[in-house]
């Protein structure tokens, strides 16, 4: 049986053990990729105005001039 703060060996562990590790770490990483680190962030007043500046303007590039200025594949 696996338990935090015990270290182990793989060898130690079975197949299911080590199975239920590696789902364990992948839904870990995969939570920490997804999770938006500015959700619980106020939007000031502003970036509020130069968001909605910005949504008013008719002035738009594309993709590909986003990714050349970037420097982008």
């Amino acid at each position: 049986m696996i338990e935090e703060g015990n270290p182990m060996k793989t060898a130690d562990l079975t197949v299911d053990e080590l199975q239920a590790l590696i789902r364990k770490v992948v839904h870990e990483e995969l939570r920490n990729i997804m999770t938006d680190p500015d959700k619980y962030l106020e939007i000031t007043d502003e970036i509020k105005a130069r968001l909605e500046l910005s949504l008013d303007s008719s002035e738009r590039i594309t993709f590909q001039e986003v990714k050349d200025r970037l420097k982008l594949a």
